[in-house]
């Protein structure tokens, strides 16, 4: 009986003993856009704008490099920017046989030709 009392005393100290060093550790909890962390200096809410977040990953475009890549992809030689709108990227270079050509893609993901 006693052995048993010691045993549950010794786990429970234990676990009590425990609690302060996991205080340090950061631990999100999330509910409907509003994030609480728990640290050493308390709980804290964090507010996210959800919307601004996607909005950022799923509106980056097509970048000036990825659109000289897709025109040397379409036989374009010595490819150069030469405007940069928020609708279009207008990439100047030469054909394989050695003619002036003007591409237009669209500043969307994946740089479509227009």
């Amino acid at each position: 009986m006693s052995a048993k009392f010691l045993r549950a005393a010794l786990i429970t100290t234990l676990a009590l003993a425990g609690l302060p060093l996991a205080a340090p550790f950061a631990a999100p909890a999330s509910a409907q856009g509003i994030e609480l962390r728990v640290g050493p200096d308390g709980i804290r809410p964090v507010i996210r704008d959800r919307d601004r977040d996607r909005r950022d990953r799923r509106d980056r475009g097509c970048s000036p490099r990825e659109a000289e890549r897709a025109a040397a992809q379409e036989g374009l030689r010595r490819a150069e920017v030469v405007r940069v709108t928020d609708r279009s990227i207008t990439v100047r270079g030469f054909t394989r046989r050695g003619g002036p050509e003007q591409l237009r893609f669209a500043n969307r993901r994946g740089c479509p030709l227009i």
